[in-house]
């Protein structure tokens, strides 16, 4: 193992253990190998390096010592949760939103304070994802593989759920959802629910084909589930996105608006694919089928399995070993 100091120059013992570090290491579950070097090398006036027999100490020290850390912060975190008032105030869950276009942050920050207003949330924002989604017109592996490194990111600093706002990279969220102990929630997921218990005539309104095909997707697979029988009528709304990149945003609504007239006729219930529609209801007259959009119902959805994280945290912290 290299060892290294501040500025990455080599380590020489000086008079603390303090001028020791392993390198990627928490320095204060490095604080019990520190102190095992140094009781070996003060009175030494050349530094000494670290025999294999050292290295292993060391790393069985810090093996031990991370594992008594965990686990004692998330018994303690599991019992101040109970305290009542402000106290429980400390120890508020922590959410962590990724985006691939920042015109959604403003919108997500709003709906957390009026339906998570103790939860602590933070934006991850990555433009390339939707746009190599669309330079190909599919959604690739390594795309998949980027997301979940996000997510690695996010529970780096010890997030209690991720929310996936971009419905073009859904398929990827679910896939994610798998491999982490905390909710990984996909932005459509609630609203699809919703839609096939609702309506039969489902409408489905995007502006991007790459956001269309796994959305339309997921509702049959949640018509398959609930064991219902639904029709599909898709719509298309092209040159819409285009619009709102440039920034022309009363084109992308106007555009918007006049496709989801036209699709109302033709279906019981529509599903507006993208989060970035939302903002086109406010907008319109009162229309004469139900309009869904998944940016609440997604935050609702995350309110609940948040709850549900937080209860089952007991059995997890039990069972956590290394």
């Amino acid at each position: 193992m290299h060892l290294t100091g501040l500025r990455d120059r080599p380590v020489v013992p000086q008079c603390g253990p303090a001028a020791w570090t392993l390198p990627g290491v928490d320095n204060i579950v490095c604080s019990a190998w520190r102190t095992t070097m140094f009781k070996k090398t003060f009175r030494i006036s050349e530094p000494a390096r670290p025999d294999s027999a050292d290295l292993s100490n060391t790393r069985n020290i810090l093996d031990e010592t991370a594992s008594r850390r965990v686990n004692w912060l998330i018994h303690v975190s599991f019992h101040w949760r109970s305290l009542p008032g402000k106290a429980n105030l400390a120890l508020a869950s922590t959410l962590a939103l990724l985006h691939t276009s920042p015109t959604l942050t403003p919108l997500f920050t709003s709906l957390c304070r009026k339906h998570l207003p103790q939860t602590e949330i933070f934006h991850m924002v990555d433009e390339s994802l939707i746009q190599q989604t669309i330079a190909v017109g599919k959604l690739q592996k390594v795309t998949v593989r980027r997301l979940i490194g996000m997510i690695e990111s996010a529970a780096s600093i010890g997030v209690d759920g991720v929310l996936v706002t971009c419905s073009s990279i859904g398929p990827a969220t679910t896939i994610a959802a798998r491999l982490f102990p905390f909710p990984v929630i996909r932005v459509d997921d609630a609203m699809a629910e919703k839609a096939v218990n609702q309506g039969r005539r489902i409408g489905v309104l995007a502006t991007l084909r790459t956001t269309l095909e796994p959305t339309t997707a997921l509702l049959r697979e949640k018509s398959a589930a609930a064991g219902t029988s639904t029709l599909i009528e898709e719509s298309l709304c092209e040159g819409a996105f285009e619009a709102v990149l440039a920034g022309d945003t009363e084109t992308h609504d106007r555009m918007v608006s006049q496709a989801l007239m036209d699709l109302v006729a033709k279906v019981d219930l529509v599903v507006l694919a993208q989060a970035s529609m939302a903002r086109v209801l406010q907008q319109m007259p009162e229309l004469t089928v139900p309009v869904l959009s998944s940016p609440e119902l997604a935050v609702l959805r995350t309110r609940e399995l948040l709850n549900g994280h937080s209860q089952a945290l007991p059995s997890s912290a039990h069972a956590l070993e290394f």
